[in-house]
């Protein structure tokens, strides 16, 4: 009997690493695509059968990327805009997470509710009203737009929250015993243990905003504010005759960041999402 229930839990771990490995298999096959590609010629990238491996590899695709557009200009424009947006977010949203979780006022389960349904809202409803108002404020064509118009974050502020309710409230109690106020309580004490949740929610805002399209499309009109994502679609060329292979190699450019940050700080993101999951 001993014997069968260690088969049967051996089968059952070999089952889940098949499973794992072939689901990685397929949400990693457009990236390796992505990236052969890259270093085909153009007639090699239409090529049937597909060849997964270039037999040779070209280079000068990447090379053909800073020769058609200003991609240090946009890059820095990116690195501008996601990083106040994803400071602006952290700030925002970690504050306002703290007093849904543990400073009581009137109202407040109905504000939250009211606050989580505009996840809800797609943002293509309100993405007029919100131009208007960028525009009131005197931010139309420029970097800043992106950044106001997304300093707060309903998801931001419901991961926050229920990172913040984990925590023991008879910290804050004390604090507030010694004379301490709710700031100095939620900066002295529970920020610093919010460490996961807030590089949990830097590291999906950086990589949400980092590569986001559509505001920056409605936003932005002079070439010289483009984000990346925005400016690598002068690499199609007129009516899309751009080489498919220099497309994709300023994609593999501009995804660069994003995994390069994930592999520096997915301790501290695997920290972060499998926070309480205990409990």
């Amino acid at each position: 009997m001993i014997n069968s229930t260690g088969t049967l839990a051996r089968i059952g771990r070999i089952t889940g690493v098949l499973i794992l490995v072939l689901a990685a298999m397929v949400a990693l096959g457009p990236l390796l695509w992505t990236v052969t590609t890259s270093l085909r010629t153009p007639a090699e990238a239409f090529g049937n059968p597909p060849q997964w491996i270039p037999l040779h590899p070209d280079f000068s695709n990447y090379s053909a990327v800073f020769d058609k557009i200003p991609i240090g200009r946009f890059f820095f424009n990116s690195v501008i805009v996601t990083g106040l947006i994803v400071v602006g977010q952290t700030i925002t949203c970690t504050l306002s997470g703290y007093a849904f979780a543990m400073v009581s006022f009137p109202g407040r389960s109905v504000i939250f509710g009211i606050f989580l349904a505009t996840m809800m809202v797609p943002l293509q409803t309100i993405i007029i009203p919100v131009f208007v108002i960028i525009r009131y404020l005197g931010l139309s064509d420029s970097p800043l737009s992106l950044v106001v118009s997304a300093l707060g974050s309903a998801f931001g502020t419901f991961l926050m929250r229920q990172y913040f309710m984990q925590m023991p409230r008879e910290l804050g109690e004390a604090a507030r015993i010694d004379g301490a106020g709710h700031f100095h309580t939620f900066l002295l004490i529970y920020a610093k243990m919010a460490g996961p949740a807030i590089a949990t929610l830097a590291i999906l805002n950086f990589s949400g905003f980092w590569a986001e399209f559509y505001r920056p499309l409605i936003f932005l009109q002079n070439q010289d504010n483009f984000t990346l994502p925005l400016g690598l679609v002068g690499l199609q060329g007129n009516l899309g005759t751009g080489s498919i292979s220099v497309v994709l190699a300023g994609v593999v450019l501009a995804i660069l960041p994003s995994v390069v940050l994930f592999i520096f700080a997915q301790r501290y993101f695997i920290a972060g999402i499998t926070a309480g999951a205990s409990r």
